[in-house]
């Protein structure tokens, strides 16, 4: 009887019988209508019976199979993909109900669509996932009903699946096309000039039309009594650290993603752009211990280790320790660094508990402070008021707002670089800050 458990009746089949039902009620007041009744339930009986088996015959199959990406890309929209062919000889209507992870907390997913006989069919939609993990599929339910659409038969396929989702490797490729285009300005990255020689010393050449005059090394040129110039090359192999902090002010969510994995996305785009400026990429967390360390080389197989890390980092809601950062970075990493602090800091109070640790961490090497507009006040600010609650609220989310640019003051005048940013806008930011330092040459 396991055949009995796939059949369903349709919403059609219950009008129906519920009309028979009305006209048996109304036939005990007029008498005259049993035959009319009992005439329209057989009919009704003999339909079921055929579209039963219409749907059960043995040579009637239908396929489904769900394609899901090897990893999701988190808050990116990522594409599911929905194939099904259908072996029936007639047209059927099918109603697609897949059991989406828990994690997207969807109850009411369902998609309707109708295949032809014996034809193939597909079909995707997208998922936003918005933490970090492994995300498990139920079971792919396809309900199928002829044309009469009286009843209907379950097909369970693709029970169990799980895809474990990763920082967004998504936003790695866009950047990473972005990073090398002629067009980097669309973007928002910045164009930054040159000042001065931020280059190192490759060799000494003849010199041809069209090189530097400023480049003439005349010592050389009394030497070989001809005109020689100093080539240079850009500076390369310098570690460049990104710092994630992991403790509570990095819980905080905005547009469904927390800033911690907005920080998470970002380091691991930035890590590619650095190595193939031929720098060498690093990352740690921290909180109450320094964690999740990889340590700054350049060696191919890198992203991957930076990605494996990433994809384990695991959050707490401690209070981040800045003291033993600061002696972590002192004791590990020995020469001089570029090191990207990822962290949020909302009123200059709490920066100043932190600022000995951050001015210590910046007498060694170059600390650029990461930290995050609240973007959400934005409509406090600019929203007009109408009643005095109001007039209170917008004056507090100026105040707020005020206070994030009194950080960037402090931090500039010990000598501390900044980027503040919308958590939309941390990964272009932060590559444009990159940019701009590498061509200022100030490491």
């Amino acid at each position: 009887m396991k055949w009995f458990r796939k059949i369903y009746l349709n919403n059609f089949l219950f009008y129906v019988i519920m009309g028979i039902i009305v006209c048996f009620v109304t036939a005990q007041f007029i008498p005259s209508l049993y035959k009319a009744c009992w005439l329209l339930l057989y009919i009704t009986l003999g339909f079921i019976v055929v579209d039963f088996l219409l749907l059960f015959a043995s040579n009637q199959r239908f396929t489904a199979h769900r394609k899901t990406p090897e990893k999701f890309s988190n808050g990116d929209e990522n594409p599911v993909v929905i194939e099904m062919e259908s072996g029936y000889s007639f047209p059927v209507s099918i109603k697609v109900i897949d059991e989406i992870p828990q994690q997207f907390q969807v109850r009411n997913f369902e998609i309707k669509r109708k295949v032809p006989a014996g034809t193939k069919d597909s079909f995707e939609y997208f998922l936003r996932p918005v933490e970090r993990g492994e995300y498990y599929f139920g079971s792919l339910n396809v309900y199928v009903s002829s044309p009469l659409n009286l009843v209907c038969r379950r097909f369970i396929f693709d029970n169990g699946a799980m895809v474990p989702t990763y920082p967004s490797f998504i936003q790695l490729k866009k950047y990473d096309l972005m990073a090398f285009s002629n067009k980097l300005f669309q973007y928002g990255l910045k164009k930054i000039r040159r000042i001065g020689h931020t280059m190192e010393f490759e060799q000494i050449k003849d010199y041809v039309s069209g090189d530097d005059l400023r480049t003439i090394n005349w010592k050389a040129t009394a030497k070989k009594n001809q005109l020689m110039v100093n080539q240079f090359q850009d500076e390369r192999s310098q570690n460049v650290y990104m710092v994630i902090d992991k403790g509570r002010v990095m819980k905080m969510p905005f547009n469904g993603l927390s800033l911690l994995d907005y920080a998470i996305n970002s380091t691991l785009v930035l890590s590619n752009i650095i190595l193939k400026k031929q720098d060498k990429a690093g990352m740690f967390t921290f909180s109450k211990k320094v964690e999740n360390r990889v340590a700054a080389e350049r060696r191919s197989s890198q992203m991957q280790r930076i990605l494996e890390t990433l994809y384990n980092v695991k959050t707490n809601f401690f209070e981040s320790d800045f003291g033993r950062l600061y002696g972590d970075i002192k004791k590990n990493v020995n020469q001089r660094s570029l090191i990207l602090l990822y962290t949020n800091f909302e009123t200059v109070d709490s920066l100043k508990r932190q600022l000995p640790y951050l001015k210590g961490i910046a007498h060694n090497h170059l600390l650029v402070v990461v930290f995050f507009e609240n973007s959400e006040l934005d409509q406090l600010i600019n929203g007009k008021v109408k009643n005095v609650q109001e007039v209170y609220d917008q004056v507090i989310a100026e105040k707020l707002a005020f206070e994030k640019r009194l950080i960037v003051n402090e931090l500039k005048k010990y000598g501390i670089h900044s980027v503040l940013t919308k958590p939309e806008n941390l990964t272009i930011e932060s590559i444009n800050k990159y940019l701009e330092i590498k061509a200022r040459g100030i490491l």
